[in-house]
């Protein structure tokens, strides 16, 4: 239905508009009114509400057994309630992803406090010595922690502030005007400041027990450099879990990436690609019900007539993944005689198209004939099913054929054909049973759209398509779009969720290189005289190498791979969002094998060349 922006339209007009009165269709379950809006009394519950609803709904179950099913009611908060478990799921995976972050950014920062606290033990130690209390000490190193975190705290909330702005404006969809109002109150002010602090408190308290246990004489007879040692130090715990965390967020990453291309090439049932897909309305263009389909046989005639356009073919409605909601309607088996709701064989998604239509849409047709011309009101109802209905129904595609079933109406339909299985209203749905009847044998609808196959440039295409069109009637509103374009919609969550993940995967790997570099470097730093003392006494290169940063290559692959499991089992919450995403992909486990390997390598590279370049008779000089 085309309804311009912020226009809304009494529900007791809509016949006037879509050419039929919705409140009169029966059964009740192909009403096309999903939600009622509304304002609970002062003093009633949500849960009195439900109850009266359910109340309300046992008593019509109870009245019209054939039309009405058993159903529940729920109340939900307006705006995008209607999506709140799968934003819900989301954005609590996302808030986990980002906590897994800051627990990096926690762990980066503490390793690094730690060796910075290792580097002033020295300094520690003689002003322990000369009187001053390990509470002053460890005071001073708080205090710096905090700071610096609170310094980062107001750089961070700086710029979520402008990206939330920019969000707010943000306009994924041209047909479809969405504004996100985001509003920063206290309550966000409140948290950046308790997690700022709470994240100081963290890192800085990594160095605390080496604060404590601290011997003065120990380390001011030890020298500079004499306490660098070779067991598993808070340090390599922080840096095993910073580099887990980061093999999290890169598998994730790649499994939404690889499932996100995965979808952009997926068998859909039907090919969008150089398909044309034109909306109209007929009954706002004046055209009464009985008039629909001489209009609608004579728009496919003229589109026919364009040069280049190889199929051309109508659906009324909606075609399969362009409306969110979805036809449905009940079907019952042959010898079912009582058409009660609890006798349903299926709920299939319902199309209205035309002969052409599977050539149109490039759906393959597995057993049977197509529709024709000859499908109209004078011949027997016939119906084209998928795959899936055939089985659910009959058992199986060839027992499908020839056999009967009934609508809700009882109107016995016979099956001629069986297509290709197909998504019909997500990317992420199970596989569900359609049916296809000949628009010939269905009550008029006004809402039709147009398929063009065509491999023609779409913009050209477009006009030529409005143009011919207008020629017929210069009164019809037209919406011409790719049906690519249109999926758009439903590609969202898929692009969206691969666009955050792949944010926060470089934001992890780019902790992950900070980390190990650290610690590399460190480590080099520490050991300086040891290398000097290999390298005079004639080592080789990589045993220098392996000396100098052994460990923190072990500590790399161990982080790895328990990044990658834990990948792998998190990245199975993506398979509901992200269209066949899937962490048992072999391209996905060697991307992040080669990602993380090349991660170290980066992090690891200007430390190892500064451990090949020590010159044994200047560093023994200085000694």
């Amino acid at each position: 239905m085309f309804i311009p922006p912020d226009f809304f339209m009494p529900i007791v007009n809509q016949a006037q508009v879509d050419g039929e009165d919705i409140l009169d269709i029966r059964p009740i379950n192909n009403r096309e009114v999903f939600d009622m809006l509304g304002h609970l009394k002062p003093g009633v519950t949500p849960a009195q509400a439900i109850a009266d609803l359910n109340s309300i709904h046992a008593q019509l179950e109870k009245s019209y057994p054939e039309e009405v099913s058993h159903n529940t009611f729920t109340l939900g908060h307006p705006g995008l309630y209607v999506f709140a478990r799968p934003i819900g799921a989301f954005v609590a995976g996302l808030m986990l992803l980002a906590g897994l972050i800051l627990i990096a950014a926690c762990a980066n920062l503490g390793g690094l406090f730690a060796a910075h606290a290792a580097d002033r033990s020295r300094e520690i130690a003689l002003r322990i010595a000369l009187g001053s209390t390990r509470a002053r000490v460890l005071r001073q190193l708080f205090t710096e922690a905090v700071l610096l975190s609170l310094a980062g705290g107001a750089v961070g909330l700086a710029g979520s502030i402008a990206l939330l702005h920019r969000l707010a404006t943000w306009q994924p969809f041209s047909a479809a005007p969405i504004r996100l109002p985001i509003t920063l109150d206290a309550r966000i002010y409140i948290v950046a400041l308790v997690l700022a602090l709470v994240s100081g408190f963290l890192f800085g308290i990594v160095p605390v027990r080496q604060v404590l246990r601290a011997n003065p004489y120990e380390v001011v007879k030890a020298g500079p450099g004499g306490l660098a040692g070779r067991r598993m130090t808070v340090r390599d715990v922080l840096l095993v879990l910073q580099i887990a965390v980061c093999g999290v967020l890169v598998t994730s990453s790649m499994v939404a990436i690889r499932g996100l291309e995965r979808s952009l090439h997926s068998n859909l049932g039907f090919e969008p690609r150089n398909t044309m897909l034109v909306g109209t309305n007929l009954a706002m263009a004046g055209y009464r019900r009985d008039r629909v389909p001489a209009m609608e046989r004579s728009m496919i005639d003229a589109v026919a007539t364009i040069p280049g356009v190889e199929q051309v073919a109508i659906v009324n409605n909606y075609p399969p993944l362009v409306d969110a909601a979805g036809n449905t309607e009940n079907v019952f088996r042959d010898e079912t005689r009582d058409l009660k709701q609890t006798n349903i064989a299926a709920e299939p998604f319902r199309y209205e198209v035309s002969p052409e239509f599977f050539t149109a849409a490039a759906t393959t047709l597995l057993s049977g004939r197509d529709l024709s011309w000859r499908d109209d009101k004078t011949a027997p109802p016939v119906a084209v099913v998928n795959r899936e209905f055939a089985g659910r129904i009959f058992g199986s595609v060839p027992r499908a054929l020839g056999r009967y079933f009934r609508l809700q109406d009882g109107t016995r339909v016979q099956v001629i054909g069986v297509v290709e299985n197909g998504k019909y209203m997500s990317l992420t749905e199970r596989q569900q049973p359609a049916m296809f009847l000949p628009f010939l044998q269905s009550p008029p609808t006004a809402q039709c759209y147009v398929l063009a196959r065509s491999s023609r440039d779409p913009q050209a295409l477009a006009v030529a398509l409005r143009g011919k069109l207008r020629e017929l009637d210069r009164g019809l509103l037209l919406d011409t779009q790719t049906w690519s374009a249109l999926l758009d919609v439903v590609l969202f969550p898929s692009r969206v969720a691969t666009m955050a993940l792949g944010v926060l995967g470089m934001i992890g790997a780019l902790l992950s290189i900070t980390g190990i570099f650290g610690m590399a470097a460190y480590s080099v730093s520490k050991r300086l005289k040891e290398l000097g003392i290999r390298i005079a006494l004639g080592a080789q290169r990589t045993e220098v190498l392996q000396a100098a940063l052994g460990r923190a290559v072990k500590l790399l692959a161990f982080g790895s791979v328990a990044g990658l499991l834990l990948g792998i089992l998190a990245s199975r919450v993506l398979a509901s969002i992200v269209y066949q995403a899937t962490p048992r992909d072999p391209l996905v486990l060697v991307g992040v094998i080669v990602a993380m390997s090349l991660l170290g390598l980066l992090a690891t590279w200007i430390p190892a060349q500064r451990a090949l370049s020590v010159n044994p008779v200047a560093l023994l000089r200085e000694e």
